[in-house]
């Protein structure tokens, strides 16, 4: 900490670091295909403003993205809360709920659905702050995501789904395709 930063409540920050977190996330915005996650934007903003808190960042993080989205909604801007994402999987938090609530849209509760919006959110934030973003550019989910998705058990649990179903008489898992060879 350096002799200027002083320690608040993140309630008389806030006002300070939505200021810091629109410039952030606009800067972000101009690198195409960028991402920040929550802690560096929490860090970034207290670095910026001088003004630190002892709060845990997940008491104040979603009260100040969700300011930014509706300061992007008076201003018919894209929602920067898109560009902020979990550092341990790369995606959008609850946070990105007040994006679709601001824009009279229900919250997405399948993971691969809202990461698909938030990947499109991100594309019109690219550029419309100016990202060399290609002309054939299509939405894409960040490549942290990507590789959390590949390595899940999901692929498992989708393959477990189709397996066959118990034998009532043997107890025997039975094809997929038909009956039970073994009580046939």
């Amino acid at each position: 900490m350096s002799d200027h930063e002083t320690f608040v409540t993140a309630k008389f920050a806030q006002p300070y670091w939505a200021k810091h977190a629109y410039e952030v996330l606009v800067e972000t915005a101009g690198r195409y295909n960028a991402v920040i996650t929550y802690s560096e934007l929490a860090e970034e903003v207290q670095r910026r403003s001088a003004l630190r808190t002892k709060s845990q960042m997940r008491n104040w993080i979603g009260a100040l993205l969700t300011d930014l989205v509706k300061v992007n909604h008076v201003r018919n801007e894209p929602p920067l809360a898109s560009l902020v994402v979990h550092k341990d999987d790369g995606q959008v938090g609850a946070a990105y709920d007040e994006v679709l609530r601001v824009a009279g849209e229900s919250p997405i509760t399948d993971p691969l659905e809202r990461e698909t919006h938030a990947a499109t959110s991100r594309l019109e934030c690219y550029r419309h702050w100016g990202a060399d973003v290609p002309a054939d550019a299509k939405p894409t989910i960040t490549a942290k995501t990507r590789v959390v998705r590949a390595s899940t058990p999901r692929a498992a649990a989708a393959q477990e789904a189709r397996r066959g179903a118990v034998c009532p008489t043997c107890f025997m898992e039975m094809p997929v395709s038909g009956p039970c060879p073994n009580c046939d």
